[in-house]
C-alpha cells in the first residue's frame, strides 16, 4: 500500500465485471462544497485509465456529466457512483455532495460503502472544517468504518500540507491525534512567481523513496541526501503511530529496544489498522497537468482503496427481518446466498427512464429474474436490465455478485430505501436513518396544464428524494413540500420544470391558525322564506361559551316543549359543526366552545334538514359577532442541539422569537441541547436561520405542543390581511 513502486495502466473506459467479493472496494467520498471531491474523482478515473486526457471515456461520455441541474448551479446535488479498476479490483467510488441540504444523498452513500475518503482543503483552516463533516466522521467512528483523509487545493497560495495534517489530527483525532498521520509529505518545486512552490511530488515515510510527478507521469527515485533529514520526524511518529495499532504486542518492545522494523512488517500492520478503522492515513492529491495522465498522489491514494480498504466481506450486513418484523440471522456477503439487496438512490434518466441504484448485500441479483420489492409497499417486480453508470453513460452488466453495485432500470414500485429479495423468501432490511425536513414550500400549478401533472411530479420527487416529505395540509388547503434547506428547495422546483415539465408557483406557506370565544355570547339563527310552493322555514337560538384548550366543540341540547323537533337536533348540530370547521371571519376553524341549544321554531310543512342547518350556522354567525374572538397559534416543541459556545446566541434567538425556554441538557460532549416553545409563525425558516446563528453547526427538531391565544395586535394585523385575500 501506498509505498509501493509500481504503476498501474487500467484499460481506458473499461470496468471489469465483478466476480467476487473479494474484489470489490465500495468507497464514499465525503466533504464540504468546494473541497475538491469531484475533481479528485476525475484524478483517479485518468489515472486508473477509465477517461482520457480530455476527460471522456471512450464511449464520448465524461466522468462529470452527472445531473442537469449540477451544470445549471454549478454544484454536486446528489449521489454518483463511478466505477474504475485497480490493481485485480473494482473501486466503486460514491461521489457525494458537500452542501448540508443535499445530507439525504450522503447518508445513502454511506450505506452503500464500506470505507470512507474525507476529502480537506488545503486552503482551509480549523473553524471551516464544517460541522456535519465532523459529525459524519463521528458516525463512522461508531460503526467502525475505516476512514483515511485527502488534503486536496495543494497548489493554492499560502498552503500548507503539514498544517492541514495537524488540524486533521485535532479534529478528527480527537484523543488520540496520533491515529491521524500522514504517509508522505509533498515534495515542491521551484518558487513560482507568486513565491509559492507547486508540489511536484511526493517522499514515501515508509520507504524513503521519491514519487515524482512533475512529467505528469509517476517516477520512482531516491531522495537526495539533503532530503532524508527533513521526513526523520514525521516518520518516527508514523512508525510509532503504527506499531501502537498493531495486533503484534511485541511490536512496541522490539521498536524501543532499537531493533530495525522491516518496511514489509510496518506496510503489513498499517494496512490491517487501517483496515479495522483504527488507524486514519492523511495524503495529498492534485490533478494531473494538463500534458499529464497522472495527478499527484493518486496511484498511492488507489493502492490505499485495494490495498488498505476492507472488501465487502469484511464489513458486516444491515440488520434483515421479515416484511412482518421477524429477525432473519445468517446473512452474509455470500454471492450463492439469499438474495439481498437495497435501493440506496432512485434516479430518472431521460433516455432509459427511472433508475434503481442497488447495493447487493447477499446473493447474486441478474437481470430478468422476478424478485420481491418490500420496504413502502410489498410487490414483485422484474428486474430490467443492470448496468454500470459513467456519468451519464451505462453499460450492460450480465449480473452483480453480493458486495457490489448495480443501477437496475424501470423497477417502477421500488423507492429509495427499499429491499430487493427473492420472491419465495421476502427480507427486509432495516432502513438507515435520514433527517427530518423542515423548511415548508408551498406550491401550486401555474395553470390548468399543469394541475394534472403535479401531484405526479411531486409523487416522483418523494419518491426519489426521501429527505423530502409531501404533504396535502387540510386545515389551509396547501400543498407543501417539506425540505432540508433553500438549495433543496430549488432542486426540487428545478426538477419539476424541466425533469417533469411541470411548472409551479411557490406562496407565502400559511400556518394552521384557529380561533375560540373570548366570552360567552348568544346567537340566534333565523331562516325563513316562502316563494311559493314549498317553502323553508328554521329558527333556532343558541348559547356559545368557550372551553379549556383541546376540547373540541361541544353541542348540547336543552330544548324543552319541542320547540324544536327531535329530527331537527342533529340538523343544527351538523349547520353548527360546518360553520365552525369554515370559521365565521377570516375564514380560521373554530375550536374549544360549548354550543347550548334551548329554544327555536318549526313549520309542520316547510321545516326541514337542510333548513335547521343553515339556521344553526347563522345563529353561531350572529352569536360570533357579539363575541370577543381569540385568534389561536399553533405553538412547536423545538430541540435545538449547538456547541455549548452557541448557546447563548440561540437562546436569544429563540426569545426573539416570542419563544420560552423550558430548559437545556447536555446532549454529548461539548454539545448542548435547548429545548424550547415557538409559536409556528415564527419559525417558518428556522432551518435556514439557524444555520446563521450556529455557523453551520446546529440542529434541531420540532413536534407540535398546542394552539394558544395570539397577542392581540398580531391577531388584528393576520386578520385583516386574510381577510383581504393577502
Amino acid at each position: 500500500m501506498g509505498d509501493k513502486a509500481h504503476t498501474h495502466t487500467g484499460a481506458a473506459g473499461g470496468v471489469a465485471v465483478a466476480d467476487r467479493p473479494s474484489a470489490v472496494r465500495n468507497v464514499v467520498l465525503v466533504g464540504h462544497s468546494g473541497s475538491g471531491k469531484t475533481t479528485l474523482v476525475e484524478a483517479l478515473a485518468l489515472t486508473a485509465g477509465a477517461v482520457n486526457r480530455a476527460g471522456r471515456v471512450e464511449d464520448g461520455g465524461t466522468v462529470s456529466d452527472y445531473d442537469e441541474i449540477e451544470h445549471r448551479q454549478h454544484r454536486s446535488v446528489q449521489l454518483s457512483l463511478v466505477p474504475l479498476e485497480w490493481g485485480g479490483c473494482k473501486i466503486n467510488l460514491l461521489d457525494t455532495p458537500g452542501y448540508a441540504d443535499f445530507v439525504g444523498e450522503l447518508r445513502a452513500g454511506l450505506r452503500a460503502a464500506d470505507a470512507a475518503l474525507f476529502v480537506v482543503s488545503a486552503a482551509q483552516d480549523a473553524q471551516s472544517v464544517p460541522a456535519t463533516t465532523r459529525a459524519v466522521w463521528d458516525e463512522c467512528a461508531a460503526v467502525g468504518m475505516p476512514r483515511a483523509i485527502v488534503v486536496t487545493h495543494l497548489d493554492t497560495a499560502r498552503t500548507s500540507f503539514e498544517t492541514m495534517t495537524d488540524i486533521c489530527g485535532r479534529i478528527f483525532g480527537g484523543a488520540d491525534p496520533d491515529a491521524v498521520l500522514p504517509l508522505y509529505l509533498p515534495v515542491r518545486g521551484p518558487e513560482a512567481a507568486d513565491g509559492h512552490a507547486r508540489a511536484t511530488g511526493l517522499v514515501g515515510l515508509l520507504s524513503q523513496r521519491i514519487f515524482d510527478y512533475s512529467t505528469g507521469e509517476r517516477r520512482t527515485g531516491a531522495p537526495a541526501a539533503g532530503q532524508l533529514p527533513l521526513i526523520e520526524a514525521a516518520r518516527a511518529r508514523l512508525i510509532e503511530g503504527i506499531i501502537a495499532e498493531s495486533e503484534d504486542e511485541t511490536l512496541m518492545d522490539r521498536y524501543l529496544g532499537g531493533a530495525d522494523i522491516a518496511v514489509g512488517t510496518l506496510t503489513g500492520d498499517l494496512e490491517k489498522a487501517v483496515a479495522r478503522g483504527v488507524f486514519h492515513p492523511v495524503l495529498a492529491a492534485a490533478p494531473a497537468p494538463p500534458d499529464g495522465r497522472q495527478g499527484l498522489g493518486t496511484v498511492e491514494l488507489l493502492e490505499l482503496i485495494t490495498g488498505g480498504f476492507p472488501s465487502p466481506l469484511e464489513r458486516a450486513a444491515p440488520a434483515v427481518t421479515t416484511p412482518g418484523g421477524t429477525p432473519r440471522a445468517g446473512i452474509s456477503c455470500d454471492p450463492g446466498g439469499p438474495l439481498v439487496a437495497e435501493v440506496v438512490k432512485t434516479a430518472s434518466d431521460p433516455y432509459v427512464g427511472r433508475l434503481s441504484l442497488v447495493r447487493v448485500f447477499s446473493g447474486t441479483l441478474r437481470p430478468d429474474e422476478t424478485v420481491c420489492v418490500s420496504g413502502h409497499g410489498t410487490e414483485d417486480e422484474r428486474i430490467g436490465a443492470l448496468s454500470s453508470p459513467f456519468g451519464k453513460r451505462q453499460r450492460v452488466l450480465p449480473r452483480c455478485v453480493a458486495g457490489d453495485l448495480a443501477c437496475v432500470a424501470k423497477l417502477s414500485s421500488a423507492e429509495t430505501g427499499d429491499t430487493l429479495s427473492a420472491k419465495d423468501e421476502p427480507l427486509l432490511m432495516v432502513p438507515w436513518t435520514m433527517p427530518e425536513p423542515l423548511l415548508p414550500l408551498a406550491v401550486e400549478a401555474h395553470g390548468k396544464a399543469d394541475e394534472d401533472r403535479l401531484s405526479h411530479g411531486l409523487a416522483r420527487l418523494v419518491a426519489e428524494d426521501p429527505t423530502m416529505r409531501l404533504e396535502q395540509n387540510q386545515d389551509t388547503r396547501q400543498v407543501v413540500l417539506w425540505c432540508l434547506g433553500e438549495a433543496h428547495a430549488d432542486v426540487a422546483l428545478d426538477r419539476l420544470r424541466n425533469r417533469y415539465g411541470v411548472r409551479v408557483d411557490t406562496v407565502p406557506y400559511r400556518v394552521p391558525l384557529r380561533e375560540t370565544f373570548g366570552d360567552p355570547a348568544a346567537g340566534r339563527g333565523r331562516h325563513v322564506k316562502q316563494s311559493g310552493g314549498h317553502g323553508q322555514f328554521a329558527i333556532c337560538e343558541i348559547d356559545v361559551e368557550p372551553l379549556p384548550p383541546g376540547s373540541g366543540i361541544e353541542f348540547v341540547d336543552r330544548v324543552v316543549g319541542g320547540s324544536v323537533p327531535r329530527q331537527f337536533v342533529p340538523s343544527v348540530e351538523k349547520g353548527v359543526r360546518t360553520q365552525a370547521a369554515q370559521g365565521v371571519t377570516a375564514g380560521f376553524p373554530l375550536v374549544d366552545i360549548r354550543v347550548t341549544l334551548h329554544d327555536g321554531k318549526a313549520h309542520s310543512v316547510d321545516s326541514s334538514d337542510a333548513a335547521f342547518q343553515t339556521a344553526g350556522a347563522l345563529a353561531l354567525r350572529e352569536a360570533a359577532a357579539a363575541a370577543v374572538l381569540s385568534l389561536l397559534e399553533p405553538v412547536a416543541e423545538l430541540r435545538v442541539t449547538v456547541p455549548d459556545e452557541y448557546v447563548g446566541p440561540v437562546m436569544s434567538d429563540l426569545t426573539g422569537r416570542r419563544g420560552r425556554v423550558v430548559g437545556t441538557e447536555q446532549a454529548s460532549r461539548g454539545r448542548t441541547s435547548v429545548r424550547a416553545e415557538v409559536p409556528e409563525l415564527e419559525i417558518g425558516r428556522y432551518a435556514v436561520e439557524l444555520r446563521s446563528v450556529s455557523h453551520g453547526t446546529g440542529r434541531f427538531s420540532r413536534s407540535y405542543a398546542r394552539h394558544e391565544a395570539m397577542p392581540g395586535p398580531l391577531a388584528e394585523k393576520l386578520r385583516i390581511r386574510d381577510a383581504n385575500g393577502a
